[in-house]
């Protein structure tokens, strides 16, 4: 069964080079979180990769990026394809004096046209581990809808700053009801806590790894016109159409049913200039221990 591998990477700089983060090597041979991410969702089965960049950073992501991965894949038998996000693609006008990106979910319709199988959406910047790409792609490929990987929030969570998460809220069958943004979550000594509140640190929360389908993608686009009616006008400047905040509206209208899928890998993402070095070792142990090889491509 054919699956893609969406990955989210038009909020890369449009400046190559230091300074970054999604394109600071993580290991001695130069690879990026996003090549961990790749990897990891070939295993996991999918065979489709499509990038989300924008049109001005086309070049540069190709000559860094793009076709060193276009080479690897076709190794696999698994396409390439890109799309672009256009802060002028929109059902609308564009605001006066608008230059902010419309958000994750603007990014997805973008590939509305190279979406044509079941796939899974992450952040190019992101590391996901392994078991939520595997649990993703058989629910999809076994004809499951809507899901998300659900992480333990304790692997999550950086030792250099407080961290902005979606904390889950599920039923007794594991579908979401309702993902709460809570801002400045901090590690204590305890656990965890956001601006003096303790949290359950075992509770699960997105990370924007989300599982769907084609079918999804007319729901966006619906959805993507009536922000621009009521949510544009109030707001021109900063109004962002995310995915997770509209998901969240269909399940309060009970318009739409979210499988949460656990997952018990640690998340990595560089929030904090400080959380490079953690990365970097984090990657070094799990090549010391065999999670991937060095060359890291020849285990597929």
């Amino acid at each position: 069964m054919q699956t893609t591998l969406l990955i989210m990477a038009a909020g890369i700089g449009s400046r190559f080079g230091g300074g970054i983060k999604q394109l600071e090597p993580v290991d001695a041979t130069g690879h990026i979180i996003m090549d961990y991410s790749i990897h990891d969702a070939i295993e996991a089965g999918f065979n489709k990769v499509v990038f989300i960049i924008r049109k001005d950073i086309e070049k540069e992501f190709k000559e860094v990026i793009g076709d060193r991965i276009a080479g690897i894949c076709n190794d696999h038998n698994v396409t390439v394809d890109y799309a672009f996000q256009d802060i002028n693609d929109i059902p609308g006008v564009l605001p006066e004096g608008r230059t902010k990106p419309w958000g994750t979910g603007q990014a997805v319709l973008a590939a509305k046209a190279v979406l044509t199988t079941p796939f899974i959406v992450i952040n190019a910047d992101d590391y996901y581990g392994k078991e939520g790409f595997r649990a993703v792609h058989e629910y999809l490929v076994n004809g499951g809808q809507s899901c998300m990987a659900g992480f333990v929030l304790k692997n999550t969570l950086s030792d250099n700053g407080g961290v902005t998460r979606g904390i889950c809220k599920m039923d007794a069958e594991n579908n979401l009801t309702e993902v709460v943004e809570t801002k400045n979550i901090i590690k204590t000594t305890e656990g965890a806590e956001a601006d003096g509140v303790k949290l359950d640190v075992d509770s699960l929360v997105s990370m924007n790894m989300w599982g769907l389908t084609p079918d999804f993608l007319k729901t966006l686009e619906e959805g993507f016109k009536e922000f621009f009616e009521k949510e544009v006008p109030v707001n021109p400047l900063k109004a962002e159409y995310l995915i997770p905040t509209f998901i969240g509206e269909l399940l309060s209208e009970g318009k739409m049913s979210v499988k949460v899928l656990r997952t018990n890998d640690t998340w990595y993402g560089m929030t904090y200039k400080e959380d490079v070095a953690a990365v970097k070792e984090s990657f070094s142990k799990m090549l010391e221990n065999g999670t991937y090889k060095g060359d890291l491509f020849s285990d597929l």
